[in-house]
């Protein structure tokens, strides 16, 4: 049986856990949803998926080659909250106490790892799955590579294969970065070419194939709005595709021999403990005793109530 890794979207999961779930806080006050919420979804995600290796990637504070190439990439999204600031060295700590590998590299985005990991992951042999409610994933996959994101909460998830991709974004997952460099995207805050929608970037990419083919056969399009744009926003198309597009050879190394899944191990259960997660634990260790993580079960019941909208 081939081997499957999960390959986590860090930040991604992290910040999912802090928006939907209420601001857990341990006895001394320490904010504790975004570890709780990490873990469960991971657990869940381990025990639909049963992969064979798993990797966390994360962002780093730095900043990444796309903020020098566009100065506005990213401006408008707001500060990250110190709650949620204090809980990242939280999460990372309870990785390496469970043995769970997690990479990162100043100057590129954890998409960039993630692109990175996969690249070598399927140069192994490995199918890969990768955990994550981005769309800009879906310019990974491939009939080895599929994305794992949550749909209704995290009750139910969808599994993108390349097929779902084009249901999804009306274009196949090679042709996502050429859609986004297109159409734009306000998320991080670049335009594409303006007055250009998802329909037209579509219907362009259907005719000519690729960006290339349309910014070479501008000529040949019919006078109007569109021809213009195309022929005055070229640059920032251009910006755009480079923004668009997750590196697969980032200069770091995936430890991918050291990532096999070996279950929750002991010693996450004892940070876990730190963190007061008596309900988590109860999930993720069924067959240890209980006598600890019993004393707060009636505590941490809303906190189970609130998995739901995972």
């Amino acid at each position: 049986m081939n081997n499957t890794l999960l390959i986590v979207d860090g930040n991604g999961l992290m910040h999912r856990a802090y928006h939907a779930l209420p601001p857990f806080k341990t006895a001394k006050g320490i904010p504790t949803q975004v570890v709780y919420g990490f873990f469960s979804i991971l657990y869940k995600s381990i025990a639909d998926f049963q992969p064979t290796h798993v990797l966390v990637c994360f962002d780093t504070p730095a900043p990444t080659f796309r903020n020098k190439l566009h100065k506005e990439y990213q401006s408008q999204r707001p500060k990250i909250a110190d709650d949620f600031i204090q809980q990242i060295p939280m999460v990372k700590m309870s990785l390496d106490a469970g043995k769970i590998v997690h990479v990162e590299l100043d100057g590129y985005e954890g998409d960039d790892v993630i692109g990175t990991a996969t690249k070598q992951a399927e140069e192994m042999g490995f199918s890969v799955l990768i955990l994550t409610g981005d769309k800009d994933m879906m310019q990974l996959v491939n009939d080895h590579v599929s994305t794992v994101t949550p749909d209704i909460g995290f009750s139910k998830t969808k599994v993108y294969t390349a097929a779902a991709v084009v249901e999804k974004m009306g274009v196949p997952p090679n042709k996502i970065v050429d859609y986004k460099a297109l159409a734009g995207d306000p998320s991080v805050n670049y335009k594409g070419a303006n007055g250009i929608g998802p329909k037209t970037a579509q219907k362009l990419l259907a005719e000519f194939g690729t960006l290339e083919g349309i910014l070479n056969n501008v000529d040949k399009l019919p006078d109007g709005r569109i021809k213009e744009s195309i022929r005055n926003n070229i640059e920032d198309i251009k910006i755009g595709k480079q923004l668009a597009t997750i590196v697969t050879s980032a200069p770091v190394e995936i430890p991918l021999k050291h990532t096999k899944w070996i279950g929750f191990i002991e010693p996450l259960r004892t940070k876990l403990l730190e963190f007061e997660m008596y309900s988590l634990i109860a999930r993720l260790y069924p067959k240890q005793k209980k006598s600890v993580e019993t004393k707060k079960k009636k505590e941490e019941k809303s906190n189970l109530d609130q998995i739901s909208m995972f």
